[in-house]
């Protein structure tokens, strides 16, 4: 009995130790940009890219409005609200970047030692169902803090393994609207020098630059959809499967009605 006494004093014992080191040793190295800087940098890469993105989209709309006329009207109407979706991710990438912090301070210094300390005082407890409740909040607690911790750098890396196979068609989004709109640009310029039949020279003059600016279009939609794939649609994937192993590592059952053939049926000296 002394024997099982002791074992519980030294359990509960090591449960706040593991407490006090996830807050005073743990915390501090795993909640630094340097340990993340590997996960971070790739974000401010991604980020970078979006930017560059964005400005190559501006500059294209603007070129096309250099041409007279409604004729390229609707493309310059549709690389304009390709911005829109670009600040999605934008927006998605800096969620991300302030959460790799966030997580970690959420995990190491509240949720991890809270559920140690709740699991310390299960050792000491008296048997009973309050007893059985502190212990499966404490799982909870601490299963859950190192999914959070980990969610995000998973969610990162699994994108970066997507945006290598696209790296070389988003670069080549980006090169081909540069070169499209430098070619509307210099055929305007060209055209207005001339003095003679602008409009006519102009269109005449910027209809092969257009050409490679509906191509750009293209390109433009594909380079968001891997970006809004990546950068928001991954992380939810993510999530949801950090989500199924906390359920299937705590054993939470889903509630759900008792099938007829397991009701317990009446003995036959309970009928009358």
């Amino acid at each position: 009995m002394d024997n099982f006494k002791s074992k519980k004093i030294i359990g509960a014992v090591l449960c706040v130790a593991l407490a006090l080191a996830s807050v005073l040793v743990v915390a501090k190295p795993m909640t630094s940009l340097e340990t993340h800087s590997e996960t971070i940098a790739s974000l401010d890469a991604k980020k970078e890219t979006v930017m560059e993105l964005t400005a190559a989209s501006t500059a294209a709309s603007a070129a096309i409005t250099l041409i007279p006329g409604d004729v390229a009207t609707p493309i310059a109407d549709k690389v304009a609200d390709l911005s829109g979706w670009f600040l999605i991710v934008l927006c998605a990438i800096f969620l991300e970047k302030y959460l790799v912090i966030i997580a970690g301070y959420a995990s190491w210094y509240l949720l991890i030692p809270v559920g140690l300390l709740l699991l310390a005082s299960w050792f000491v407890m008296q048997k009973g169902g309050t007893r059985a409740m502190v212990r499966q909040i404490a799982t909870k607690l601490i299963v859950l803090g190192f999914a959070i911790a980990l969610v995000i750098p998973a969610s990162v890396k699994a994108s970066a393994i997507i945006e290598e196979t696209y790296a070389t068609s988003i670069q080549q989004t980006i090169d081909s609207a540069t070169q499209a709109t430098q070619d509307i640009e210099d055929a305007a310029q060209r055209e207005n020098k001339k003095g003679l039949n602008i409009i006519s020279n102009i269109t005449q003059g910027v209809s092969g630059a257009m050409e490679e600016m509906k191509m750009v279009v293209n390109r433009f939609m594909e380079a968001i959809a891997v970006m809004v794939v990546t950068s928001c649609i991954v992380p939810v994937v993510v999530l949801l499967f950090f989500v199924w192993v906390v359920k299937a590592i705590i054993g939470v059952k889903i509630p759900g009605p008792k099938p007829k053939g397991l009701m317990p049926r009446a003995l036959p000296q309970d009928i009358e």
